[in-house]
């Protein structure tokens, strides 16, 4: 089995898994996550590989991390993710990638990411759900932090943080690689 088989049926398994246990029904959870019944039913059957916006969106919704939704082992309470063992949820034609480092419940979700951006290159975030924090450190370039609006610029060594409810979008406007490692929490479904 391919590691996108293996992942897209561990994503079917945990959707249903943290559907039933929130006792949300097709239709609840698609309202909650914004994206239609279809689709949630074609992820449950693992028929489709949606989009990292969808599977967030999923994820916030179930107030569960992306790792716990990929999770393919129930391991022990340390759980080591070798360097190449990370999860690359997206990269784009320019070289630039977000990897899925590690992530746990802490009594929400929590994950780490490592991200590049190449030069000219910007990603928009969806907003996260109320009280939903991002903590980044840039390791290389120059991030433009953009946060409801306003523009703030991080360099190599400097670290941000923000309320990821708000509208947000990282950019390179630099001419090297920007390279950052990015924590976010998000807080438990109540």
């Amino acid at each position: 089995m391919s590691d996108l088989d293996l992942l897209t049926q561990s994503l079917a398994r945990n959707v249903r898994r943290w559907r039933a246990e929130r006792g949300f029904t097709l239709e609840a959870l698609a309202a909650r996550a914004g994206v239609s019944r279809g689709m949630l039913i074609q992820i449950e059957q693992a028929r489709t590989n949606p989009s990292l916006g969808t599977v967030v969106k999923i994820g916030d919704a179930l107030g569960v991390s992306l790792p716990t939704l990929l999770d393919y082992e129930q391991g022990p309470r340390v759980r080591v993710v070798p360097a190449d063992q990370a999860v690359r949820m997206w990269h784009s034609e320019a070289g630039g990638h977000g990897r899925l480092l590690a992530g746990t419940e802490a009594p929400g979700p929590l994950e780490m990411w490592d991200w590049r951006l190449m030069p000219g290159e910007h990603s928009l975030s969806d907003p996260h759900p109320v009280g939903t924090v991002e903590i980044l450190h840039v390791t290389a370039g120059l991030l433009t932090l953009t946060v409801d609006g306003e523009e703030h610029r991080v360099p190599a060594g400097a670290s941000a943080s923000f309320e990821a409810h708000l509208p947000h979008t990282y950019g390179n406007d630099g001419e090297v690689p920007m390279e950052m490692v990015m924590t976010v929490s998000v807080p438990p479904v109540r």
